[in-house]
């Protein structure tokens, strides 16, 4: 398969800082070279710097959802598949504007679905998925190019197990699919139900169980073990029809000895071939 990978390496509006070091901590761990031996033509574009130096926190996040937006349009437009490697999860607006995407899996710890109104802590990418779905932001995610909210009824929550009290009251009131991994049969079985043709997947890396494998700071017992999440990725793309991928949120600070980049292209390889096998 013909594959754009798209490097968003900011990290809270500082570029290549924290998480924002992740994109390139996963090229550097090999991820082309597993992606290509794979068989597949992969190509390399980095948004680089954008916005203004000042690196304000929204403005920022949002200036990164325009790049990749408008960079992953390219690469749909060439006839390539869009993978985004981002630092913030609030990237995945862009990669869904930029795909046309018309519906969601979202695989965190987190839920992401704060808005300025309930959020304790004003962290921008804590209201990332309430953004997609147009639950906030939306003169800012307006003007994205091409972004569309995601009518909530699409959109699948994967083994998110931190929320705060309002997310929880959220996806309560709003038709927001959760589940496990070893769920996903049902949950896209109610996706395809709603008419979700054009699905994104986002990858939250801290999605994992931190025992068998931390990807950043934010560490919240349970969640699937790496061959899980395969697995459940796998399953939910041979039964939706997945048009572009989003992997976020790897601070290579919190991974010593460098076990993430070699799963990243271990599940990007699977699901890559399950697509492509559709």
């Amino acid at each position: 398969m013909k594959l754009t990978i798209i490097l968003a390496s900011y990290d809270s509006g500082h570029y290549h800082g924290g998480m924002g070091q992740g994109p390139d901590a996963l090229i550097a761990g090999g991820l082309v070279d597993a992606l290509t031996m794979a068989g597949h033509d992969v190509t390399v574009e980095d948004i680089g710097r954008v916005g203004d130096a000042q690196e304000r926190e929204i403005a920022t996040g949002f200036a990164v959802c325009n790049a990749v937006s408008g960079e992953v349009r390219i690469a749909i437009d060439r006839g390539r598949f869009p993978i985004v490697l981002a630092g913030n999860c609030l990237t995945s607006a862009g990669a869904v504007a930029g795909e046309g995407a018309d519906a969601i899996i979202w695989a965190d710890q987190h839920g992401d679905l704060n808005t300025p109104e309930t959020s304790t802590y004003g962290f921008l990418d804590g209201m990332a998925l309430a953004t997609v779905l147009g639950l906030c932001w939306r003169p800012m995610a307006g003007a994205i190019p091409g972004f569309k909210p995601i009518d909530p009824s699409r959109c699948v929550l994967v083994n998110a197990r931190d929320l705060d009290p309002a997310e929880e009251k959220l996806v309560e009131t709003q038709p927001i699919i959760r589940t496990e991994c070893a769920g996903v049969a049902q949950a896209t079985a109610k996706l395809k139900a709603a008419g979700a043709e054009r699905v994104h997947m986002h990858l939250d890396l801290d999605v994992h169980d931190p025992e068998e494998l931390q990807a950043n700071r934010y560490v919240t017992p349970g969640g699937p073990e790496p061959e899980q999440l395969r697995d459940a990725a796998c399953a939910i793309a041979l039964a939706v029809p997945i048009v572009g991928i989003t992997v976020s949120a790897y601070d290579p600070a919190f991974d010593a000895k460098a076990d993430v980049p070699p799963l990243v292209g271990q599940l990007l390889n699977d699901l890559i071939a399950t697509i492509e096998g559709r």
